[in-house]
Formats: structure tokens, sequence, C-alpha cells
């Protein structure tokens, strides 16, 4: 399945499509291989294989190469060819100052002197790495990806994260509708009083 020609980087609804990928986000990121079986299987077809494989490859920046490389395997099992193209720029530092500073927004300047704080080389592999290899590659729109990156950090327990990521993807384009929606959709993924902490959490957040 291809992705809509009009996809855009602002987020006012969720589509099927897009609540199916914040599913799959949560259970790639901390499901067992039977959850992950079945939901890339409901993904194929009603998913862009270009938005899978988009989300497969970040998955390693919020649930590390293990879990990357298990669901990328499942995956081609479905999928065998890589969807779109494997030679797409690589994006630069520039593009990860860039996409960072979209995300962060007014708190942009004191994250980098927090990250820098804790280590130089985390802040170089965070621009560098994380925003700009990864999160800056075409194929997924930044808002997608931040609803993607919410539903792994609420799957995995990470709250900081988690909170800085629910403000993330309203900075990127997603409308309070589109957030309330993927929280919505992690019920039956996340545990019951998993769930309620997180849309606590996210009620704090759209309240500000």
């Amino acid at each position: 399945m291809t992705p809509p020609a009009d996809m855009h980087d602002i987020l006012d609804d969720l589509d099927d499509a897009t609540i199916a990928l914040v599913r799959l986000a949560a259970v790639v990121a901390a499901g067992d291989e039977d959850s992950l079986r079945s939901e890339l299987g409901r993904a194929a077809g009603s998913v862009p294989d270009v938005w899978v494989e988009e989300l497969l490859l970040q998955t390693y920046l919020f649930a590390g190469f293990p879990r990357a490389l298990n669901a990328m395997r499942e995956w081609r099992r479905i999928h065998p060819t890589v969807a779109g193209s494997p030679t797409t720029r690589t994006p630069t530092r520039a593009d990860g100052e860039a996409t960072c500073a979209r995300v962060y927004g007014t708190m942009y300047d004191r994250l980098r002197e927090n990250i820098r704080h804790l280590h130089p080389l985390l802040d170089d592999w965070m621009i560098d790495e994380g925003y700009g290899k990864v999160l800056s590659r075409p194929g997924l729109d930044l808002p997608r990806r931040e609803l993607c990156i919410v539903a792994a950090c609420a799957a995995t327990g990470q709250d900081r994260q988690l909170h800085s990521h629910l403000h993330g993807a309203r900075n990127a384009g997603a409308s309070v509708g589109a957030v309330d929606a993927a929280v919505d959709t992690l019920a039956g993924v996340l545990g019951a009083a998993r769930l309620r902490d997180v849309t606590l959490l996210w009620s704090r957040v759209r309240g500000k």
C-alpha cells in the first residue's frame, strides 16, 4: 500500500492507517512476539508499506536494536522487499537541528544545554543520529513519527520522554484531537493502569 499523495505535516484527524501504525509502534516497543506478529499482520495492506518500515527503522532509537531487528525480521516475512528507496539522501546535521527544534519549540535551547551537560557525545548523537539520520528521513511525516514515539514511550514506561514527545507531537503539527485519538488507540495494548497514567499525563500537557 502506498501513502496518500496529499500527506501533509499538519495532522488534524487520524485515519485507520495511522491508528494501526500507532498501535504497532507500542507493540514493537514493548509487546511479545505473538502480539508483534498479529499487529504486523493487521498493518499489512492497511498501512502504507513505507510507513511501517520507517516506524521499524526508528524503533531502535526508543526500544533498542534487538526489538528493531526482530520486528523487521517478522515484517520481511510479510513484505520481502524494501519499501521505497533505501538510497534516499542521508539527512544532514542541519536537518537534525531543524527537526529537533521543531519538536521542542521554545524548549530547544534548554534541551541542547541539558543534554550537553549530561555528555557532549549524547548531544551530538541525538542531533546527528536521532533527529538527523533517522527522524528527518522522508517516507513518514513528522507528526506521525511523533505519535509513534508517544506510543513507544507510553508502552515502555518512559514518562519523562513521553511528556516531551506529547508536546513534540503538538509542536510537529498533530492537533489535540489527533493526540487524543493516538492515546485512545492504546487501549487494549497498554494495561488499564498504565493507560490511566498516560491519559492523565496527556491531560496535564493538553491543559498547559
